[in-house]
C-alpha cells in the first residue's frame, strides 16, 4: 500500500485515517469517488487497494449469472429459437438483483455457452459461440465493478467450447473442452489478467470434453468429461492442477460415471465436492449453484419444463441446510445457464 498511497488522502486527516475512511466505502460508491481527484482514482482502482479491503473484511461475494432474458427486439429471430442471455447480478447482502450492461460487441445477447470466472474483484467472460452465427469465438471481456465498465482482453489462443474454467491469484485457468471440429481436448492454458497474456499449461492425463472446473484451496480440479471416441460417456475421474508445482495429477472416483458435471459441481464449506442436483427434488433439472461464502445461491427446476426456482442454502461442514425460497421479480426468473461468484 505504501507505493500507492501518499499523504493527506483526505485533507486534515492523518494518512491512516484517510485510508480507513476510503476502505470503508461500499463498492457502489467507488465509481463516483474515483472522480474526486487523480490520487483517489489511482488508489480506488488499484489491485493493492482491493487486497487491502479484502484483508480487513470490507469485501463480499456476489453471484454473477448467465441468465435468459427477454428479447430486446420482437422482430429479431435467432436460428433455432434460442433465447438471449445477459449477466444478472445477485447481491445476497443487499438482496438486490440487477443486470449488467451488455458486452460491447454483443448488445443483443451474450455469446452462447460463454464461461465466467472472477479475478481481483473483476468478472471475466470468455469463449462461447457467436449468438447469431453459432460459430465458436475466442473473445475475452473483463468487467470492472469499480468503474462499471467492460474492457477487451487478449483473445484465447484457440477456439474451444465446453471447457473447464477456474481462477486463482489473478489468473484464469482453462482446460479440456473440444475444438471447432468437435475433437475433445486435453490441452490447457492460463490467462494472466494483469499482464493480459496467455500461456500454455501441461496437458491433462486424458481428453475431457464437457468437463467442469472448480478451485479447491490451491488446486484447480477438472472433473469428468469424455473423449472424442466416447461421446457422452462421462467418466468419474478428474485431473487436478497444483498451482504451486504447475503439475497435474489424475484422481479416480470423484464423480458419478455417466453423469454430466456441467454447472452441477460446487465446493462445500469443508472443501468437499458438492453435486447441486442431489440437494433437493426441487432442483433436479437445469441446476446451477454459486457459493457465496458460508451460503450458496441455487437455481433449478423439479422436472423438465417446470418453473425455475431460486433458493439460498447455508453451507455447513459435511452437511447442508434446507433450501430457502427467494422472492424474485419476473424480470429475473429466466433459466440460468451458468454462474460464478465475484468478491467485490
Amino acid at each position: 500500500m505504501e507505493s500507492t498511497v501518499s499523504t493527506e488522502l483526505i485533507p486534515g486527516l492523518p494518512e491512516e485515517l484517510g485510508l480507513e475512511c476510503l476502505t470503508r466505502l461500499p463498492y457502489t460508491a467507488h465509481r463516483f469517488a474515483s472522480r474526486v481527484c487523480r490520487r483517489w482514482s489511482r488508489l480506488l482502482l488499484s489491485k493493492e487497494f482491493y487486497y487491502h479491503r479484502k484483508k480487513y473484511g470490507y469485501t463480499h461475494k456476489i453471484a454473477c449469472l448467465v441468465q435468459a432474458r427477454k428479447a430486446v427486439s420482437t422482430d429479431r429471430v435467432k436460428p433455432g429459437g434460442s433465447p438471449d442471455y445477459g449477466i444478472t447480478v445477485f447481491d445476497s447482502v443487499s438482496h438486490s438483483w440487477e443486470r449488467l450492461d451488455p458486452v460491447p460487441d454483443y448488445p443483443n445477447g451474450l455469446p452462447l455457452f460463454c464461461q465466467l470466472a472472477s479475478c481481483e474483484g473483476k468478472l471475466v467472460v470468455m469463449g462461447g459461440w457467436d449468438p447469431d452465427s453459432y460459430n465458436p469465438i475466442t473473445d475475452v471481456w473483463v468487467y470492472d465493478f469499480a468503474t462499471q465498465r467492460w474492457t477487451r482482453g487478449k483473445d484465447m489462443p484457440s477456439k474451444r467450447s465446453f471447457f473447464a474454467i477456474g481462477a486463482f491469484a489473478g489468473r484464469v485457468y482453462v482446460a479440456g473442452g473440444h475444438d471447432e471440429n468437435k475433437n475433445a481436448l486435453k490441452t490447457g492454458c492460463v490467462y494472466d489478467l494483469g499482464g493480459n497474456e496467455w500461456s500454455e499449461l501441461a496437458q491433462l492425463s486424458r481428453e475431457r470434453d464437457e468437463c467442469e472446473g472448480v478451485v479447491i484451496g490451491e488446486e484447480f480440479w477438472v472433473l469428468s468429461g469424455y473423449g472424442t471416441e466416447s461421446q457422452g460417456e462421462f467418466v468419474g475421474s478428474a485431473d487436478v492442477y497444483d498451482f504451486s508445482s504447475g503439475q497435474w495429477r489424475p484422481v479416480e472416483g470423484v464423480w458419478e460415471a455417466g453423469g454430466c458435471p456441467r454447472t452441477c459441481v460446487g465446493v462445500g464449506k469443508d472443501g468437499q465436492l458438492v453435486n447441486w442436483a442431489e440437494l433437493d427434488p426441487a432442483v433436479r433439472v437445469g441446476i446451477c449453484g454459486v457459493t457465496l461464502g458460508s451460503r450458496a445461491l441455487v437455481t433449478g427446476s423439479g422436472y423438465q419444463g417446470g418453473p425455475h426456482g431460486f433458493y439460498m442454502m447455508e453451507m455447513r461442514g459435511g452437511q447442508n441446510s434446507k433450501l430457502e425460497d427467494i422472492n424474485v421479480s419476473d424480470e429475473f426468473l429466466g433459466f440460468v445457464q451458468s454462474g460464478c461468484s465475484v468478491e467485490i
